[in-house]
């Protein structure tokens, strides 16, 4: 009995000795496939115990082993794809990842310089469309508006890229040619833009002094809150001060946002010391406030602020606290409706996240994102008309002057 007991023990421990050794050497080899710096630390991710994370390795080992092309393989590459993917996944066209190529032309972009068409773009209830072509660009200069469709660019349908890829086909060297396939609300059937990039240099604003009826009117556009615009609206302002002008008109068109803290510095300027410029509410329920910081040097000037369909995000923002806090009146179209709170998280190499983890409402409480603002008197811009009047800065001139 004693040896029948025994030898039932010995054939329990050579299995056992045989599975610690098979599952040693799934380990060992799962540990070889990369360098030990991408090796995830099960403990660390958090992950759900039925999500099966060895696939990846699978798929990363079946690469190695079978896929003809060697020398295309790059293991660093296959990660950021690999983090690519996982935000892709999300659905959310405004979460992404730049590896550290992308990341510095985002950041070249902001800096109000790269080379393109000179086009900002979104998605807007699906669609990709154009928020704002800027001012004396190649996109301009063919008729690209504010609110066009991008239904294809080159041979892709714009349905099937994120926001960053197809910002990425857009952009390009100087020189050179991408076609753009356009439908606008008015129009039947889609139409082709074929339009050569060159050197896009976006100002941060213009202002000059304009002459009615005896009154002198400081007009102010602002191109994008971008890294610029501090500096530059500080000088600006100081001139305005300075002049004779004791009236502004503030034109907001065309300008697609840009930095919320450029934005909320901005509105310092305009509102009262600690009036709220917009709430950012988080998926937890969590509600933060942005409030004027000063100096409130316009705070007690007569004001009004044109908006239209390319008037977004930060832009949105600065025309919905003046409105709501000061009474400014909003003259033109109903902005584009882009409210939600994107957040660079920057990783080691220099790459980063972009993630979508709030939305903006306004002072009053009322959700940008999709809505857009209603201007307060509305006056549209004639599509595909010769005539050269600025139908809503007239209106802005003729408000202002009473």
């Amino acid at each position: 009995m004693a040896r029948k007991t025994l030898k039932i023990l010995l054939i329990i421990l050579l299995v056992l000795i045989v599975f610690l050794g098979f599952e040693l050497g799934l380990y060992l080899g799962r540990k070889d496939l990369v360098p030990e710096k991408f090796v995830l630390i099960k403990k660390e991710t958090n992950k759900p115990a039925e999500v099966d994370f060895s696939l990846f390795w699978d798929v990363w080992k079946i690469v190695e082993d079978k896929f003809f092309d060697k020398e295309k393989i790059d293991y660093q590459n296959m990660t950021y794809g690999a983090i690519s993917g996982i935000l892709k996944s999300l659905g959310d066209p405004y979460t992404s990842y730049f590896n550290p190529e992308k990341a510095k032309e985002f950041e070249e972009g902001m800096e109000g310089k790269y080379q393109g068409i000179g086009i900002q773009i979104d998605y807007k209830n699906g669609k990709l469309k154009v928020v704002t072509p800027f001012e004396g660009t190649p996109a301009a200069k063919v008729g690209i508006l504010a609110a066009d469709e991008i239904f294809k660019i080159n041979d892709t349908y714009a349905s099937d890229l994120t926001i960053d890829e197809a910002v990425k086909m857009i952009r390009g060297q100087k020189g050179t040619e991408v076609t753009l396939l356009i439908l606008r609300e008015k129009w039947s059937e889609p139409k082709e833009f074929k339009i050569t990039r060159d050197e896009i240099k976006i100002p941060s604003l213009k202002y000059e002094l304009k002459k009615v009826d005896g009154e002198t009117i400081a007009y102010l556009k602002i191109y994008q809150f971008n890294q610029n615009l501090s500096s530059e609206f500080k000088k600006t302002a100081m001139e305005i001060l300075n002049s004779e002008a004791t009236k502004m008109i503030l034109d907001l068109r065309n300008n697609p946002g840009g930095f919320l803290e450029i934005a909320q510095e901005i509105g310092g300027w305009f509102l009262e010391k600690d009036q709220i410029i917009t709430y950012q509410t988080d998926a937890k329920g969590g509600k933060k406030e942005y409030k004027s910081l000063g100096p409130s040097k316009f705070s007690k000037w007569k004001i009004v602020c044109l908006i239209n369909k390319g008037t977004a995000s930060a832009a949105e923002i600065l025309a919905s606290a003046l409105r709501d806090n000061q009474g400014i009146l909003l003259i033109g179209e109903t902005s584009f409706g882009k409210g939600s709170v994107q957040e660079k998280v920057l990783l080691k190499d220099f790459s980063f996240l972009k993630m979508t983890i709030a939305k903006w409402l306004t002072p009053k409480g009322d959700l940008i994102e999709n809505q857009g603002l209603k201007p307060d008197i509305e006056v549209k811009m004639p599509e595909d008309s010769e005539e050269e009047k600025d139908l809503q800065l007239e209106k802005a001139l003729e408000i202002i002057k009473k």
